[in-house]
């Protein structure tokens, strides 16, 4: 798992930091027709997915349903991809938006908002060794891990759906 270990660092390491870029570089310019305006929305509804994908692989392992818990993990990875990608081409290409609430909503919402990304930052390197675990088949390290990892995930693709929620409202279109 040494070797595994260094490319997981490094792939987690090069994903977090294209995130950070996203945000402080300065805005590229789309192409004239298209319109990334709905990648927010889009994000929400693959954080929407990637968290249902992983209630039901948590209710399929507990049910002993390896094969159903294999598949919604892969279900879990796909959207959480997808939602990478859509969620760079919208950030490099667009200022962050503001929150417009009130102030004990304010509050709220930057408490999640920090809470999301900063457990978004440590999930990244998380599940993949998570996931590098049971492909190794090495169950019962990956079952320890799994733990910490499923919970992590879970909060940090639910939290994702309600900081969009809580922002929409302020959207520029």
């Amino acid at each position: 798992m040494k070797k595994e270990q260094r490319y997981i660092w490094a792939l987690a390491l090069a994903i977090n930091g294209l995130i950070a870029l996203s945000v402080f570089l300065p805005k590229a310019t789309m192409p004239a027709g298209i319109n990334v305006s709905l990648l927010p929305k889009v994000n929400a509804v693959l954080n929407g997915l990637t968290f249902a994908a992983l209630l039901v692989a948590l209710l399929s392992i507990r049910r002993k349903r390896r094969d159903w818990h294999r598949r919604f993990i892969g279900v879990a990875f796909a959207a959480t991809s997808l939602f990478l990608v859509s969620y760079l081409a919208y950030h490099f290409t667009t200022p962050s938006t503001k929150y417009g609430g009130a102030s004990i909503l304010r509050h709220v919402y930057y408490l999640i908002l920090t809470t999301h990304i900063l457990l978004a930052i440590i999930i990244v390197p998380l599940a993949m060794y998570t996931m590098a675990l049971a492909l190794k088949n090495q169950v019962d390290r990956h079952r320890k891990l799994a733990r910490w990892t499923m919970p992590v995930w879970l909060y940090v693709s639910l939290t994702g759906v309600i900081v969009y929620l809580m922002i929409a409202p302020y959207y520029v279109n």
